[in-house]
């Protein structure tokens, strides 16, 4: 597994999805419905994204 850092391409907002797909070695695709899912069942995925958006260092 790779580290966990925003990669520069592969970005649709932030790059967070693109980041924890990278580090599971997984589709971006897979993470990003999987974060729209939480947000339209759970609401806790925005204030988790923005904290990763935070501290996750860019590439």
């Amino acid at each position: 597994m790779s580290q966990l850092v925003r990669p520069r391409s592969d970005r649709v907002i932030a790059g967070v999805c693109s980041a924890i797909a990278r580090r599971f070695d997984t589709s971006a695709t897979l993470v990003r419905v999987l974060a729209v899912l939480g947000v339209l069942f759970f609401g806790w995925t925005i204030p988790v994204y923005i904290a990763f958006w935070i501290v996750v260092p860019n590439d």
